[in-house]
């Protein structure tokens, strides 16, 4: 009998560690993960629907929350194998399942073409695990239909078994790499409370983005007139320097930022997002001009 102690669970976490340490480091991983990251952004271009699939409405990345379809699905039908009369419902919800897994794939896909390398090297790793699962869970689809009962079962298990480690390694992407996280968070706790002087005005150029230091917070500042934009410098998505992005115009929305890194695109005027791969807006300070200086404070 196994005995688990606090030296047994370290162990194994240890080299689960380095598990995935290796495959975050496999720099042959992206002969694959480059092509397919171009496929993803010339099927699906920037604009509404690749924005949609971000989860830009809902405020945070759609992925986690239309994989509950399939995997809930699947996992139900498992269950209903095991039990007296489950064989026709177990067969509804793989059918369902299945299909289910399509726009939960683009989502996927969408966030997975917008990833730092680390993160798309074991992104195809689960990528690939998720695809295998989709088509055993299809393979048992068919045979059940055929009236193939055991291997409908069998295709079934193996398929919940391959879609368990798709699922673990996009817990590794969302809660350890930080996929998909509001790497914001973090600033409404870290920046002094209270107004910051932060220089003279006249040292803003026009229409122009500069960056500004409040404690350790870096804050993004922007001038147009006497009037004084401020939002967190570093984007939401991952950390980008959204002073070295590029300004444009939204029609209706005014002055906007995009980020350097993977085209994030803000509203200067509260942060709103306005293109993906972000979902969370970004913080936003108050600013004023007082006796010809800059002063901002967290909004």
């Amino acid at each position: 009998m196994v005995q688990f102690t606090t030296k047994t669970l370290t162990d194994a976490g240890r080299a689960v560690g380095r598990l995935i340490k290796s495959i975050e480091g496999q720099e042959r991983l992206d002969a694959v993960a480059q092509p397919l990251s171009g496929l993803v952004q010339k099927l699906i271009p920037a604009g509404p629907v690749r924005d949609l699939l971000h989860g830009v409405p809902i405020g945070h990345p759609a992925h986690p929350f239309l994989v509950q379809f399939p995997l809930g699905a699947w996992m139900s039908a498992n269950v209903l194998d095991l039990l007296p009369g489950g064989w026709v419902p177990a067969t509804a919800l793989i059918g369902a399942g299945t299909a289910a897994a399509a726009p939960a794939a683009a989502a996927g896909a969408v966030d997975f073409a917008a990833a730092h390398p680390e993160q798309q090297r074991v992104g195809v790793v689960h990528w690939a695990s998720n695809t295998v699962a989709v088509a055993l869970y299809g393979a048992s689809f068919l045979a059940r239909l055929g009236g193939k009962r055991t291997a409908g079962k069998r295709l079934a298990l193996a398929g919940l078994v391959v879609a368990s480690v798709g699922g673990y390694l996009g817990g590794h992407l969302a809660y350890r790499q930080a996929m998909g996280a509001n790497h914001t968070e973090s600033v409404p706790h870290l920046a002094p409370e209270g107004w910051h002087d932060l220089g003279l005005l006249s040292e803003l150029p026009e229409r122009q983005l500069r960056q500004r230091l409040v404690g350790n917070v870096p804050v993004l500042l922007y001038r147009d007139g006497e009037r004084v934009l401020a939002l967190a410098d570093a984007c939401s998505h991952l950390s980008g320097p959204l002073h070295e992005g590029e300004l444009n115009d939204e029609p209706g929305l005014g002055p906007c930022v995009t980020c350097p890194w993977h085209g994030s695109t803000f509203a200067l005027e509260d942060g709103a997002v306005v293109h993906g791969p972000a979902t969370a807006p970004q913080p936003q300070f108050r600013a004023r001009v007082s006796g010809g200086r800059v002063e901002v404070a967290l909004a």
